[in-house]
């Protein structure tokens, strides 16, 4: 408060205070039974409202708010630095209270007059007895319920309570209601706008009983009503008149038993203090529900707030299906209410237990539900609002799962896991004979086959399977595959591969992967390709994720130590395509883990994270990695981001080691190596951590830049006539550069008579291809010398060797090339039989068609060509091997394509195949070949592979001639069926002609073979005179034999025996086998038979035995004496079969003289002569000193003949 002298001075203090503020003095003086207050909102420093009293108006008291004093006048002074009439607000209230039929004052009135300047707010309070209505008759224009702003600043609100504004209603003039009826404690409001004039009386008020409302309602058996207010509102009763005796609530009224029910109401308008809840029960099964629809009666209950709600029950695994007619539903928050009052709710029930609600507002999209389980269904309708009679449709079928069989690998886990909790589904196996369900997860373990089924149709949108398996592995080996093939499980589920590694608590187990390795990416990447890899090691500590990992990338190696998961996640309808990585049992080592890279040639950067980045690297723990650079580059390494932490014991390190040399130790804030060379390990070292800060992450990066100097070379070929130069790229390797007169190109050509400057960048020599060529031309076949290929000495300073050398030789037209092998012959090389030489030779015609490929030392003597062509040659090492490869010469011009001359190989097989082979000649071309056989020999020819076209003209033709005869010995045609084999008595010529194929080509291998040939002739005359010699020496034998017989059977001699029996040789009683007859005298002796045992081959003569048993043959043999008891008897062997000897040596044909009888040792059996061995029949008849022999089993074997040398 203010006090202030004068109100001069008032004003004055007021315009210093309030720089450019408004005033206004006025008096006023408020009615009786009126409370006027006047207030501003503003601060007090800004705007107040002061009551100016005192002598000379000398005293004022000023503030944000005053109430008058009701008929006391007041002078009152406005000052505010805002606009006046904006910144106050008059309220004028008064009290009307009525007794059960009348009301004081009856006709209410305001004050016109009273602070026009402002905003005015008119307020009566009604007080009523109970179950009294006040009646306010409008006077004038009638009123209009509307909920915008009225046009003539004359805004009217009614209240059913003053403690309550949710019952408000809004009012402008111009409408139909004259006449408001309203309970105790309501309250009638009349805003109006600054300078707008108002009536001096509104309303004539008038009490009465109050008269409630009644109506007729109906209610089916699956229906309940609820009829209920808030306790806190207007009082008003709702009775239920059955009887005699209304059954009446103050609050709530439930009514569930079907039938009509008569309703009253004790208040004149239930409707602004009721609210209705209908609930609607449909039951369902698996094909129907009981009512089909959601109804409504659209003409009940219109003017209250209505909430109508449907409960429909479903049985097990059937879906429920609601549609809505009309302009349907959209989707809206569960906060979100709708702009036109109707708010729909849909909730059901879960197999879990939980329940899903959404909220929906009209005019949308959304017209057909599919929902899974017990669903409650809301409508929530505003006062007034009108309703079809059919909310919506309900339809109940059976829910479409999905079943499968699997059958897991042994060892194997699958695990299926819900991720979405929307829509309800469920996964049931079968288990001890009973199927076993859960909607949220289902672990098999049996590897039998097992069925599997979801309760809902696409449950790969709800549900992750994981395949895991554990591998445990010895000291040496890891007992199963680590990657899998394609896998049919679940192929459209998003799937997770695992496999639980675990080795000896010293050792790591190791992953090796193949070309072209594994990239590192952040632990929440995942893979282009769908293939996320992740590796997570276990500790003491808890788990740490050594990375995630994409395939195609440099690493080559991670070992991590004693146990770890792989991780490979493959999104749903995705082909798996693992990486085949091997599993090894690694070294022991003191490392979390060790990581090895191969970093590529060229420029790159590649970029590494530590364990469980961004989170904290393990305490204590030590993580390596193992860089390999290529040669003739530089890297750098750079920490991108990291994080120290507090130690509390020890330190963070960062180790280098190249090989052989010291350990460099830095910290994390040192300067890193950069522009080094030579593969190294780096290794990070933590320290026991304060945990309760931030640990150490580290993000580094690898760069590596070439840093090796390019090989120059100046290539001179002006001096070398018609030499060219090619160099190419063949190696995959990107980062080699190559370029001539400082212009990069990937193939060099440097033509013949030029000079290049070249340049190699990081070109190792097996990836770059060098091949020469030279042009040998020749105008006249007549005048140019014969011409050795040789290869021409290149610069030395071209790096890489010489791959292959061509020659192209030009002739004239009418000219033939003549090529020949300085070594003599030439072998063609054909598939699956080349040549293993340290060259080879690969000649072609001008555009390409192949002649063939030839080594040295071979049949084919010259190679005649009647085009241009090239001769290629290819050899291992051109320092050690120039040449000469052939030689070339020039001659007349020949009918045929190519003429192969040979000279066949007397030993092995020779192979002759067409040009191009095994692909077909060229059409309408000749090839023929000029086969010498050397004399005494002829060929045996074969054709073993022969490929026929289908001729579109002309005929393929194969003709064989001997030479120097014009008639063919073989003729044949494509479409002719002949003999495959031919044998050839002399030299001879084989030619071979195409056609034009339509398809198909023709193309043959021949075979030959050479045989020496047999003389008949002189044969025959040789078996003819050795038989008419043979004829002579039996002649001569007979005879002589006869006279020796005649002359023994003349003479008789003793001969002693110590043992056996005593008997002349003369005797008559000497015992034969057969009758005394003349079948011992022979007229002809075969000598197979008498001499047949000198042969040497005892068991040929023991079958000559057998085979004539029962034929006796008379032959001599050396007297052994007889046994005791019978006599010996002498058996003759029968004819032998005709033998290859047919003759003896002339030799053995002479009789010698007949030997001198011996003096010594005559009457002993126990000496033979030595000469009695060679031929039997001529014992005693040769002459020569005795030798003695000892007669035993063994000297009754046959003996070898002895020849006449050894005579």
């Amino acid at each position: 408060m203010r006090l202030c002298e004068t109100c001069a001075l008032l004003g004055l203090l007021f315009l210093t205070l309030l720089e450019l503020s408004e005033c206004l003095q006025t008096v006023v003086r408020s009615d009786k039974g009126s409370v006027v207050t006047v207030s501003t909102k503003l601060p007090l420093n800004q705007c107040a409202v002061c009551i100016v009293s005192g002598v000379n108006d000398t005293q004022t008291s000023c503030h944000s708010s005053t109430t008058l004093v009701p008929e006391e006048e007041v002078k009152l002074l406005f000052n505010c630095s805002q606009p006046i009439e904006q910144s106050y607000t008059v309220t004028i209230t008064r009290t009307i209270e009525c007794t059960k039929n009348a009301c004081s004052p009856t006709t209410v009135e305001t004050q016109p007059s009273i602070l026009t300047d402002f905003t005015r707010t008119f307020t009566w309070e009604l007080k009523a007895p109970e179950k009294t209505v006040v009646s306010l008759d409008i006077l004038g224009e009638g009123l209009m319920e509307t909920s915008q702003p009225c046009p003539k600043g004359l805004q009217y609100s009614v209240a059913t309570s003053k403690t309550n504004s949710e019952g408000q209603s809004q009012y402008c003039q111009g409408g139909s209601v004259t006449r408001l009826d309203l309970p105790n404690q309501a309250a009638v409001s009349l805003q109006v706008k600054p300078k707008v004039q108002v009536d001096s009386v509104l309303f004539q008020a008038s009490a009465g009983p109050l008269k409630g409302r009644t109506m007729v309602v109906t209610v089916d058996s699956s229906t309940t009503v609820v009829i209920s207010r808030d306790p806190k509102g207007p009082e008003c009763e709702v009775c239920t008149v059955d009887s005699s005796t209304p059954n009446c609530s103050p609050t709530e009224k439930i009514l569930t038993n079907a039938g009509n029910f008569s309703l009253e109401f004790s208040c004149p308008k239930p409707q602004d203090m009721y609210s209705v809840k209908i609930k609607t029960k449909i039951e369902c099964t698996k094909s129907s529900c009981t009512p089909t629809a959601g109804e409504v009666d659209p003409n009940l209950w219109t003017d209250f707030k209505r909430s109508l709600t449907w409960d429909i029950s479903v049985p097990e695994r059937t879906v429920l299906t609601l549609d809505f007619p009309g302009d349907g539903l959209k989707e809206a928050s569960g906060t979100e209410s709708c702009q036109d009052g109707y708010q729909y709710s849909v909730s059901t029930t879960r197999s879990d237990g939980n329940i899903k609600a959404k909220s929906y507002c009209r005019g949308g999209t959304v017209s057909h539900l599919d929902l899974f389980g017990a669903t409650t269904v809301t409508v929530e309708v505003p006062k007034g609002g009108e309703l079809d009679q059919t909310m919506f449709n309900v339809k109940a079928a059976p829910r479409g799962g999905r079943m499968m069989s699997v059958t897991p690998d042994p060892n194997t886990i699958i695990i299926i896991s819900r991720v979405t909790s929307e829509p309800d589904c469920s996964v049931c196996v079968n288990k001890m004979s009973k199927q076993i369900c859960n909607p949220s997860r289902q672990k098999i373990t049996d590897p039998r086959n097992t069925s599997v089924e979801f309760t809902c149709p696409q449950p790969q949108d709800i549900f992750t399977v994981e395949i895991n398996r554990e591998i445990d592995c010895t000291d040496t080996s890891c007992s199963g595959d680590i990657v899998q093939a394609e896998s049919e499980l679940f192929p459209d589920f998003n799937r997770t591969f695992t496999w639980d590694l675990k080795v000896v608590a010293t050792r790591a187990f190791q992953l090796d992967f193949p070309e072209p390795g594994m990239r590192q990416i952040s632990n929440k990447e995942t893979c282009p390709d769908g293939h996320t890899y992740s590796l997570v090691i276990y500790l003491r500590g808890g788990p740490a994720d050594i990375g995630t990992f994409c395939k195609g990338g440099n690493v080559t190696t991670i070992l991590a130590r004693y146990k770890g998961r792989v991780s490979l996640q493959v999104p749903g309808n995705t082909k798996l395509y693992p990486v085949d990585f091997k599993l090894n049992v690694g070294p022991e080592t003191s490392m979390l883990a060790i990581v090895k890279v191969n970093l590529p040639r060229g420029e790159s950067d590649t970029d590494f994270i530590t364990p469980n980045y961004p989170g904290d690297f393990p305490d204590n723990q030590q993580m390596q990695w193992d860089f390999t650079v290529p040669g003739m580059h530089n890297y750098s390494v750079q920490f991108r981001d990291r994080t120290s932490p507090e130690c509390l014991k020890g330190g963070v390190a960062v180790e280098y080691q190249k090989e052989d040399k010291k350990v460099t130790k830095l910290t994390l804030t040192d300067p890193q190596p950069q522009h080094q060379q030579g593969s190294f390990n780096m290794v990070l070292k933590n320290c026991e951590t304060n945990r309760t800060l931030q640990g150490l992450t580290l993000n580094f990066r690898i760069s590596v830049m070439r840093s090796g100097h390019p090989v120059l070379c100046t290539v001179d070929l002006t001096k070398q006539q018609g030499v060219s130069l090619k160099i190419e790229k063949v190696g995959s390797d990107p980062y080699c550069e190559m370029s001539i007169n400082s212009k990069v190109e990937e193939k060099i050509n440097v033509a013949a008579g030029t000079k290049a400057s070249l340049s190699f960048l990081d070109c190792p020599n097996e990836d770059v291809r060098l091949t020469a060529s030279e042009v040998i031309s020749c105008q006249n076949a007549a005048s140019c010398p014969v011409t050795l290929l040789t290869v021409p000495k290149l610069d030395s300073c071209l790096p890489m060797p010489l791959h292959s050398f061509t020659w192209h030789l030009s002739m004239p037209h009418d000219s033939t090339v003549d090529l020949l092998s300085p070594t003599g012959s030439l072998q063609q090389s054909l598939p699956g039989r080349g040549c293993n030489q340290s060259v080879s030779l690969h000649v072609a015609e001008e555009d390409g068609f192949s002649v063939g490929d030839f080594c040295f030392n071979g049949n084919i003597q010259k190679v005649q060509v009647h085009a241009n062509v090239s001769v290629t040659a290819t050899a291992r090492d051109f320092n050690k091997t120039k040449g000469p490869f052939l030689n070339v010469s020039f001659s007349q011009e020949i009918s045929e394509t190519i003429i192969y001359r040979v000279s066949p190989n007397t030993l092995t097989p020779n192979l002759l195949a067409t040009p191009n082979w095994p692909e077909g000649m060229r059409p309408s071309s000749t090839v023929s070949w000029i086969v010498t056989l050397p004399s005494q020999y002829q060929a045996h020819m074969q054709f073993v592979n022969v490929s026929q076209p289908k001729c579109l003209d002309w005929h393929t033709a194969i003709t064989v001639k001997m030479l120097g005869y014009e008639e063919e010995i073989l003729s044949r045609r494509e479409d002719e069926q002949a003999k495959d084999k031919l044998l050839v008595p002399q030299s001879f010529y084989l030619n071979m002609s195409n056609c034009i194929p339509e398809e198909g080509h023709f193309g043959a291998v021949t075979e030959i073979v050479l045989q020496k040939k047999t003389n008949l002739l002189a044969i025959i005359l040789g078996i003819a005179g050795a038989l008419l010699l043979l004829i002579v020496v039996l002649a001569v034998v007979c005879i002589i034999t006869k006279k020796k017989k005649k002359g023994r059977m003349n003479q008789e001699s003793s001969i002693y025996m110590g043992k056996g029996n005593i008997f002349r040789p003369g005797d008559r009683h000497f015992t034969k086998t057969r009758s005394d007859n003349e079948s011992h005298v022979y007229a002809s002796i075969d000598e197979t038979m008498v001499y047949g045992h000198l042969l040497g081959d005892s068991s040929y003569t023991d079958s000559i035995q057998d085979s004539f048993k029962g034929i006796q043959v008379d032959s001599y043999h050396t007297f052994t004496g007889p046994s005791d008891g019978q006599l010996p008897v002498i058996k003759e062997p029968d004819p032998e079969p005709e033998m290859e000897k047919m003759f003896l040596d002339p030799s053995e044909t002479f009789i010698p003289s007949r030997p001198r009888t011996p003096i010594n040792r005559q009457d002993s059996l126990g000496f033979q002569d030595r000469r009695m061995v060679d031929n039997e029949l001529y014992t005693f008849k040769s002459t020569g000193d005795i030798n003695t022999i000892r007669l035993s089993g063994v000297d009754m074997e046959p003996q070898p003949p002895i020849n006449e040398e050894s005579l």
